[in-house]
Order: C-alpha cells, then structure tokens, then sequence
C-alpha cells in the first residue's frame, strides 16, 4: 500500500488535519499551534502550494500583512484518501 508522501510526511500530514478541521488558518496561528518554527512551516507550505493542495491569500489586517493558507478541494481530497488508506492498514492488522 502506497501512502502519499506529500501528506504522509509527519509534519505536513499535522498542517492537512489542522487545515481541514479548522479551515482557512493564518500562518502565525499554524506556526504557533503546531509548534514549529517559521522556517519550517514556510517550507512545507511551500511544498503542498506547489502541489495544489494550499490557496495562499495575502492581505492587510489593520495595516499589518497577514497570510494565510487553507485546502483546496484537491488538498481535501488528498488527506481523505490518506485517512482512508491508513484506516485500510489498520483493518489489515485486526
């Protein structure tokens, strides 16, 4: 069984459920709730906007930038399909 390694990678995969529970989430918000450093969450940002699985907006708050991130339909279906193959593997080991 292949698990999807855009999603299954340990941090991503905390981004995927944060994002689909929560929705649309600013990046110091994410940053801070799944205790990484900005860094890193850029980093794997990165990675799953390039894959289409993240919209990015930008805008202005009280004169301040603000970014932030929330699942395409793609990116939904992604962490659906993995929660489901992970839900198969463990089927598997009853």
């Amino acid at each position: 069984m292949d698990l999807n390694k855009l999603v299954h990678q340990p941090t991503r995969l905390q981004i995927f459920a944060y994002l689909y529970r929560h929705g649309e989430t600013s990046f110091s918000e994410l940053a801070e709730e799944l205790d990484q450093t900005q860094g890193n969450m850029s980093s794997h940002l990165q990675q799953m906007e390039e894959a289409d699985a993240v919209d990015v907006k930008k805008e202005f708050v009280e004169r301040k930038p603000r970014t932030s991130y929330e699942l395409t339909e793609e990116g939904e279906r992604l962490f659906e399909e993995h929660v489901e193959r992970l839900e198969t593997l463990l089927e598997q080991l009853e």
